[in-house]
């Protein structure tokens, strides 16, 4: 895994932009900047995290601000920030392996570029486009982009849930490597 300050694919780059409020109550832009990503080399993917939060998010004093960086300079982040709330965006590049995972975590993903394939255990795979949502549930789930020559884009907010229990068995996080490839020509 490496970290880069610049983007990894060639999609278009994009800003993040954080509002606040001045001395007076008013609403202010508190920062804009690009972020970081971080390159998956093994799973052709980046990650760039956007935001974190505990939940419910503390405005008060910056203090989501000042948590979030904490976060952030820590590096113990997992995929679920535990108590709160993450906001990610993923690139996927054209025949990137397929990792199935699971967090501990309801999550939004939101297609925002290109095309992808939803794999999960015993459904057939789902084909999203660009502006499809899918609402995660703690799932074993993974996703495949279906170009051979174009980057898709996904962006992701997780948010920490209870432990699920279904039929009797607690289902946790499940994020191995080993366990969860499938090569993207086979799925």
């Amino acid at each position: 895994m490496s970290s880069n300050t610049s983007q990894v694919s060639d999609l278009p780059p994009f800003a993040r932009h954080i509002t606040g409020h001045n001395e007076a109550g008013r609403a202010v832009i508190h920062s804009s900047n690009t972020d970081r990503w971080v390159s998956l080399e093994a799973t052709k993917m980046a990650f760039n995290v956007i935001y974190t939060t505990q939940f419910p998010p503390d405005l008060n004093n910056d203090a989501d601000l000042k948590g979030h960086e904490a976060l952030m300079e820590s590096k113990g982040l997992g995929l679920v920030n535990t108590g709160g709330t993450v906001c990610r965006i993923v690139d996927f590049a054209p025949d990137n392996v397929v990792v199935v995972h699971r967090t501990q975590s309801l999550d939004y993903g939101v297609v925002i570029e290109g095309q992808v394939e939803m794999i999960v255990e015993d459904s057939d795979p789902v084909i999203m486009n660009r502006g499809d949502v899918v609402v995660q549930r703690a799932t074993m789930h993974g996703w495949r982009n279906t170009s051979k020559t174009e980057w898709a884009r996904l962006m992701f907010v997780l948010q920490d849930c209870k432990p699920l229990s279904v039929a009797g068995k607690e289902l946790g996080e499940e994020l191995g490597l080993a366990a969860g490839e499938i090569p993207s020509s086979n799925a």
